[in-house]
């Protein structure tokens, strides 16, 4: 877990302005997915695992105001894993009605739970890392020609060898090549401006 991104600072900074929509709908591309994932994971049906992500990301503009890094306090991943467990659990239990929580209180519970179950916490970084990549992916789709992404894409993602793509696109292997490349090069730039190195 150690080499999984954390979620940009900056972006982070951001998303407490609430002047700030482009930021709050770039996190909400990388995180929404992954939480629903994880309550769809364990059971939850479609139209109740869009309620828990909803959930979370409401509870996390409330709450986001207050966090800051720091050594005494869990990672931004680890608190929203926290949070994120914490909702498809409290959905899946229904122990008692959904209700809204005030600002300081869920600061508090969150704080007091730096210590993530690191499964989940695995899991949410995982997620985190291919949603990011499908945000970025998506992102820089359309900087390249038709041909240029079809070499890159049977490449590297489907792992055809360069030969064949080459010979069916009637360029050569170098042009394939250099075609991943770049756009290998196009998506890194991209996935940093939402992560940490």
């Amino acid at each position: 877990m150690d080499d999984a991104p954390e979620t940009n600072q900056t972006l982070i900074a951001r998303v407490k302005d609430p002047a700030d929509a482009a930021a709050w709908n770039e996190f909400v591309a990388i995180y929404r997915p992954v939480i629903y994932r994880m309550a769809r994971r364990r059971a939850m049906q479609d139209a109740d695992a869009h309620d828990v992500a909803q959930k979370v990301l409401l509870a996390m503009s409330q709450a986001i105001q207050s966090w800051e890094p720091g050594a005494d306090r869990p990672p931004f991943r680890a608190w929203l894993a926290t949070l994120s467990r914490n909702a498809i659990i409290n959905a899946l239990s229904r122990r008692r009605p959904d209700a809204g929580s005030g600002l300081t209180q869920t600061l508090e519970q969150l704080n007091e739970q730096a210590a993530a179950d690191p499964q989940t916490t695995a899991e949410l970084a995982l997620e985190s890392r291919r949603e990011t990549l499908r945000w970025a992916t998506e992102q820089i789709r359309g900087e390249f020609s038709e041909t240029t992404w079809r070499m890159f894409w049977e490449t590297a993602v489907t792992g055809r060898p360069a030969a064949d793509v080459a010979a069916d696109l009637g360029r050569t292997a170098g042009a394939v090549y250099m075609a991943r490349f770049r756009i290998m090069q196009r998506l890194k730039e991209k996935v940093a401006e939402a992560t940490i190195h």
